[in-house]
């Protein structure tokens, strides 16, 4: 099977198709042919070797997390679904990848692809879908009638965010571009701040949790916008000690964890604010609510670009200047 893999991390593109045999099935997976693959920033970066301490691969390794696709095979244990099943799911942190003809599932990180969607539109939502959930459903329980600050709304994660934060009930404060305005208002967003002729934090007050998608000065900035006894979730580091004994990492990086979010938990405790680093797990019963909320139209994908397989270099380029409007996807079928 055709696949776009790389065989060591380097800065540099090493990006490369390859053939490669159709993968073996553990009793508990499913192989499935992918006719779409989602692309998260978390692509880009993992060739390059900064998830190192966080992803084990094998290398070489296939890339791509998000997946949409026909199930054509499935292991001795596998109940749930069936050879011919459209399912969705992601994979990522499964050792695995999606930018392939075929792509292993666990049994467990997959759901029926929603009827009302394509698989274009179904492989748009996997990572951003269960990453929001997590964040806001999960990690910050955000109530109806909260505000929550989702910064850069116009994005993959930014899109789907917002909508699940109304569908909670919560007022909604993002920041994007003049022209991407209308989009996050069409999405829900209650206060929209133009990044470029204001600054977030002294537009917005009396938030209650913060979701954090912009690196730089960001997340200390949105202090001064949170509510006494808010959270922050941080979904781009820094990396926290709760993530790294998850993980079951030695003592040496639990301590240079420490050291990298102590500034921004130091600085959060002054006002009772408590910050946590998320890392997304795949989750086929939560990919299978998300699936519920889009049938019924209360959540929608936006996808910004399609690509070909045959340009998915040339996709995850694009995707990293960052500057789509919701996702980018590659179509395999």
């Amino acid at each position: 099977m055709k696949a776009l893999t790389f065989t060591r991390y380097a800065k540099a593109n090493n990006l490369a198709f390859a053939d490669l045999p159709r993968p073996s099935l553990k009793p508990d997976e499913m192989l499935v042919e992918v006719h779409a693959a989602g692309l998260n920033p978390v692509d880009t970066m993992i060739p390059k070797g900064p998830f190192k301490p966080f992803l084990r691969f094998q290398l070489p390794a296939t890339l791509g997390s998000d997946v949409a696709g026909v199930v054509v095979e499935v292991g001795s244990r596998v109940t749930r679904f069936k050879k011919g099943d459209a399912v969705f799911a992601s994979v990522f942190d499964l050792g695995t990848g999606t930018l392939a003809d075929f792509a292993v599932v666990p049994e467990s990180a997959a759901a029926l692809k929603p009827a009302n969607l394509d698989f274009v539109q179904a492989a748009s939502v996997p990572m951003v879908g269960l990453t929001t959930w997590q964040a806001l459903k999960e990690r910050a329980r955000l109530k109806r009638g909260q505000k929550v600050f989702i910064p850069a709304g116009s994005g993959g994660i930014g899109t789907f965010a917002i909508q699940l934060a109304k569908h909670l009930g919560a007022k909604v404060g993002t920041t994007v571009s003049a022209g991407s305005v209308e989009l996050v208002r069409s999405l829900g967003a209650d206060e929209v701040v133009d990044y470029k002729k204001q600054q977030f934090e002294d537009v917005l007050q009396g938030y209650d949790a913060v979701l954090g998608t912009v690196r730089g000065d960001a997340l200390m900035k949105s202090l001064r916008i949170l509510k006494p006894n808010s959270s922050i979730v941080s979904l781009i580091g820094p990396p926290d000690v709760a993530i790294a004994r998850a993980r079951g990492m030695n003592f040496f990086m639990k301590f240079v964890f420490g050291l990298l979010s102590g500034k921004i938990i130091r600085a959060g405790r002054k006002t009772g604010t408590a910050y946590s680093f998320l890392f997304v797990h795949p989750d086929g019963g939560q990919l299978a609510e998300i699936g519920e909320l889009i049938k019924t139209g209360k959540i929608r994908p936006v996808i910004d670009k399609v690509f070909p397989f045959a340009e998915a270099k040339e996709a995850l380029a694009y995707l990293e200047k960052g500057r789509a409007k919701g996702k980018v996807v590659v179509r395999m079928k």
